[in-house]
């Protein structure tokens, strides 16, 4: 592996954090093309690898759902042959292979569907991730609980920052809904409990640190849609007071260029939010059909930009620091563009 694609260790204090900068394997240094995909069954054929190599990105984010092995009870056997499954692809094994990456988990890599703290085997999922992604032994993650990481990716002056979160090893759980399967209500109602909680106390004072990090773009990793509205299924929105608090921290760490990408839906979408607690707009982009999206998704999208994208899909940054513009996309299997959007700095305060 040349010099390019080889992950080194940055300044000993942000290794603390778990922080390292990373070298993509794109030339230049005016622009990123960054690969996000998520929900991908083993079991079934995923062209979508194929398409994501010939983009060459410069480094690729494994969104959660990477294999599906949720089935009740949990066998760990079964979560060992779901990741043997997928390494065993040609294409992916490529692409993780051929490309700097991070990887966070959702539900069906996690082991319980919709799982959250309460998940009994929850140590062993997590032996089986850090196997599976090569985490190394002096990783922080193996020296704490869950899977939250972080990487910098350096484009000659400038700092893409890529922050993993850990949605589901902490997370509380979900007020159950008064109305099963009705638009809006279709699994979970919001609570506003003060004592539940999306990350955990030391992965909140974690984020802190990184967001205080130097970086001109930071991309949030949520496996779970963050700002996304008018859908009763999991989401921060579930706990309100633990997403005002994020939008909080992101205001008084004073974070620029923060955009946050998720998955576990089975569709596609761009959103944008923009509220008195958050000091700029901020942007989601989800991204999450690698294998069965969700064909004939149709839902209230109050702050989501365009439609919902409900074919095989992968998503795609694109930040040009030459230009000043970042751009969101969704990308077919034939690499066309199915839904983007264009985003200038100035909207990012990025200097």
């Amino acid at each position: 592996m040349n010099m390019r694609r080889r992950s080194v260790v940055a300044a000993a204090g942000a290794a603390a954090l778990g922080a390292c900068a990373v070298a993509p394997n794109q030339p230049g240094a005016g622009s990123l093309r960054i690969g996000v995909a998520s929900c991908a069954d083993q079991s079934q054929p995923q062209p979508i690898w194929d398409a994501a190599l010939q983009q060459r990105c410069g480094y690729f984010i494994f969104a959660g759902d990477n294999v599906y092995a949720s089935g009740a009870p949990f066998d760990i056997d079964r979560l060992r042959k779901a990741y043997d499954g997928l390494a065993g692809k040609d294409n992916f094994r490529l692409l993780r292979n051929t490309t700097p990456h991070l990887a966070v988990w959702d539900d069906h890599d996690y082991g319980l569907n919709d799982g959250g703290a309460e998940f009994a085997h929850k140590q062993q999922s997590k032996d089986e991730f850090l196997r599976f992604w090569r985490v190394g032994a002096a990783d922080p993650r193996r020296l704490r609980e869950g899977i939250y990481h972080a990487q910098t990716i350096e484009r000659g002056t400038r700092r893409v920052q890529v922050i993993g979160l850990d949605t589901r090893w902490f997370r509380s759980p979900l007020r159950a809904t008064d109305q099963h399967g009705a638009p809006g209500k279709e699994r979970y109602l919001p609570d506003a409990d003060p004592a539940k909680t999306m990350l955990g106390q030391a992965q909140w004072r974690w984020l802190e640190a990184q967001l205080r990090e130097r970086a001109d773009v930071r991309v949030i990793v949520s496996s779970v849609q963050c700002i996304a509205e008018g859908h009763g299924w999991e989401r921060w929105g579930n706990l309100p007071v633990e997403r005002e608090r994020l939008y909080r921290l992101i205001g008084e760490t004073k974070a620029r260029g923060v955009v946050i990408v998720s998955g576990d839906r089975h569709i596609g979408g761009i959103y944008r939010e923009a509220n008195a607690t958050l000091r700029l707009p901020l942007h989601e982009m989800t991204s999450s059909g690698v294998t069965h999206p969700w064909a004939t998704a149709s839902e209230y999208g109050p702050n989501r930009i365009g439609p919902l994208v409900t074919v095989p899909h992968y998503g795609v940054i694109d930040i040009d620091f030459s230009a000043r513009r970042l751009v969101l996309s969704l990308r077919g299997i034939d690499n066309r563009s199915v839904h983007e959007h264009a985003i200038d700095f100035e909207q990012l305060d990025i200097a």
